[in-house]
């Protein structure tokens, strides 16, 4: 009973990842969700910057502190190993429901590309920055990603080997394809209002912040590996590499997602 508990905990945590992500470009799209960036209740300039600003800070603290090595070291003398990874993706996507239904619009615009080819290349790199994200997940390890193989091994008594550090192709051009992509997604639109500006350079603040987290994490668990490594591939920019890029980068860390 407590193995198939721990299988369907992590599967509904998988599951509310989709229906979390599918959401959030809905939400950045203004298209098929009841609140997107765009729209919903509107308030006072400083009341919504507050509140939005608040969201993002949540949403940075969250999935930054619980993503260390030192929270996870604690959080497993509470939390059972077989379900740390999905019970991060739960409170993650957690705090994503609560940002999309706080959150306030500015909708004055910043810039409108009213040209069709202009909004055609905007669409394509949002199409591009969402089909980076997945493609850099399942070039790693996508159900170790989001909890499912951990859930998997340990409720059939198989030993979890985390991830080997290794290169698979994105990760010869960029050390985070997964953070590159996301970003794109937040900036690339046609319609760029001040609510949407705010998101975007909050989400993106977060992104360096995190990553700068992460790397001091991969240094520690791979040491001078990952400093070669940091010298060859650029951590965000796809810029030419500085040698060739034999060694490996490790899967997208669950110490950041």
């Amino acid at each position: 009973m407590k193995r198939a508990l721990i299988l369907l905990y992590s599967g509904a945590c998988y599951l509310l990842f989709l229906g979390t992500f599918l959401y959030l470009l809905g939400f950045l799209l203004n298209v098929g969700v009841p609140t997107s960036i765009d729209t919903g209740p509107r308030g006072p300039i400083s009341k919504t910057l507050l509140i939005d600003v608040l969201l993002l800070v949540l949403f940075g603290v969250q999935h930054s502190v619980m993503a260390r090595q030192s929270f996870k070291a604690w959080w497993t003398r509470i939390v059972p190993p077989a379900i740390e990874r999905s019970t991060y993706v739960l409170a993650s996507c957690l705090v994503l429901i609560a940002l999309f239904w706080c959150w306030h619009p500015l909708p004055t615009p910043v810039w409108t590309i009213t040209h069709p080819a202009g909004q055609v290349a905007m669409w394509s790199l949002f199409g591009l920055g969402v089909a980076t994200v997945l493609v850099a997940t399942f070039l790693i390890n996508h159900f170790e990603l989001f909890g499912l193989e951990q859930a998997w091994r340990r409720t059939h008594d198989e030993t979890f080997e985390p991830p080997a550090f290794q290169t698979p192709l994105l990760y010869r051009i960029v050390r985070h394809p997964m953070q590159l992509g996301a970003v794109i997604v937040f900036w690339a639109t046609p319609s760029m209002t001040v609510g949407h500006l705010l998101f975007a350079l909050g989400m993106t603040g977060y992104v360096f912040i995190g990553l700068y987290f992460e790397e001091r994490d991969l240094v520690d668990t791979f040491g001078a590996e990952y400093e070669a490594y940091q010298e060859r591939v650029p951590m965000l920019v796809p810029l030419p590499v500085r040698g060739t890029a034999e060694a490996a980068a490790p899967s997208e860390q669950r110490t950041a997602a």
